[in-house]
């Protein structure tokens, strides 16, 4: 009860003008916020007593140092600021690789156009955080299409196993010796799902994160815990820089270790983005089942207007319906339809091709794939492609306003 009134309170909230892309994408906002502000307050609650407990033993020592030596507060605190400075441009107590050398600008510019950026080494010079704008500007772009490109063949490849997983399954229940025309309508109405591409792509990151971690733990003394949060940290592009691999000056099997980690990072970037994607893509179905329920709220009034009508006043839930003739009925159908695909059943390829239902492009390119449809032609005729993700729904916009013009 208390859930159907909160969807009933947001309904009420949400402009009925709004097209269902500006619905969804004002719903997306508000749980955004809503996930800031819980995240805010969780990280506070953690992390607020350790920063005052380390202030307070910073000042301590502060205090017994310039005791001990008998030096004046101020004196040491510019020590310390000319010390900070001198940690921006690489300058370390303990002796680390060179910054600025080949192989450390490398690193440098990996981390750059993968969006990393540990933050461990910056440009200080004028014309280097100038080229910095321009060289990112580029490579970040290029990045993101190889990423995008990488996900479009992990899904071609993740359909044709699923394909012949299915088939086998088939095989296995007699299903393709008895007719041929039985297996080829089970296959056609076969609905590879979205969810074992998560599930594949979440177990793939994992992994690596485990290989990669232990390989941490033993070159870089790190706890393995600590290792994989530096996985999670560096794949998905967060980068905070308090943990950074292959800095120190020397390693044993030094070259060796340096290409594993640069492999790692490439192979875990690729595995998080891409699973990001799926997510994104299941979040967005999420989006599409709220406001399906939010559609079944506004025409099924718990107040039925009485309240409204002895104050004199209109109930707000008998404004105008966003579809006028749309019935109670054909709303819940397709929120019932929407908690289906949801359950984890996807729509099949008949109804995709009889343009019954808008699934989402991942899915779409999953049933093309996996049963050898080409692609449209007019999905190609003005130069956009249909890619994944976000980069699907951008290249979908410039095809719609390229055609209707």
């Amino acid at each position: 009860a208390s859930g159907s009134g909160f969807l009933f309170f947001v309904s009420c909230c949400l402009p009925l003008h709004l097209n269902e892309d500006n619905a969804r994408f004002g719903l997306l906002a508000a749980l955004i916020l809503l996930y800031l502000l819980c995240g805010a307050v969780v990280f506070s609650a953690l992390e607020r007593p350790s920063e005052l407990q380390a202030h307070q033993r910073w000042q301590e020592q502060l205090a017994n140092f310039t005791q001990q030596h008998r030096l004046s507060l101020d004196s040491l605190q510019v020590l310390l600021r000319q010390y900070e400075e001198a940690f921006v441009t690489g300058i370390r107590v303990d002796a680390f690789r060179p910054r600025w050398d080949f192989s450390g600008a490398f690193y440098f510019v990996g981390t750059v156009i993968s969006t990393i950026g540990f933050g461990m080494t910056t440009p200080a010079t004028v014309g280097g955080k100038v080229f910095l704008i321009f060289y990112g500007l580029i490579g970040c772009a290029a990045t993101i299409l190889f990423f995008n490109l990488f996900l479009e063949r992990i899904i071609t490849m993740l359909a044709y196993i699923m394909r012949w997983c299915h088939e086998r399954q088939l095989r296995r229940a007699g299903v393709g010796g008895v007719e041929a025309r039985g297996e080829d309508d089970s296959l056609e109405g076969w609905k590879p799902s979205v969810y074992y591409v998560m599930l594949i792509l979440g177990i793939a990151a994992l992994v690596i994160a485990c290989c990669a971690s232990a390989l941490y733990s033993a070159m870089e003394d790190w706890d393995y815990f600590d290792s994989l949060y530096f996985c999670f940290v560096a794949f998905s592009t967060i980068g905070f820089g308090d943990l950074v691999s292959s800095q120190r000056e020397s390693y044993k099997n030094q070259e060796a270790y340096r290409l594993g980690n640069c492999l790692f990072i490439l192979m875990g970037v690729c595995c998080i983005y891409s699973l990001f994607n799926v997510i994104s893509i299941i979040i967005k179905q999420t989006l599409n089942w709220i406001l399906a329920k939010l559609d079944c709220s506004r025409m099924q009034c718990p107040c039925q207007g009485h309240t409204y009508r002895r104050q004199g006043r209109a109930c707000p839930c008998s404004r105008k319906q966003r579809f006028t003739n749309a019935s109670v009925e054909t709303v819940c159908d397709s929120e019932t339809d929407a908690g289906r695909r949801l359950s984890g059943e996807m729509i099949s390829v008949n109804d995709f091709m009889a343009n019954k239902v808008s699934l989402a492009i991942l899915q779409k390119q999953l049933s093309e794939t996996a049963h050898g449809n080409p692609r449209q032609s007019h999905v190609r005729q003005n130069g956009f492609s249909g890619g994944v993700g976000a980069f699907a729904i951008m290249n979908n916009r410039l095809q719609e306003t390229s055609v209707d013009r």
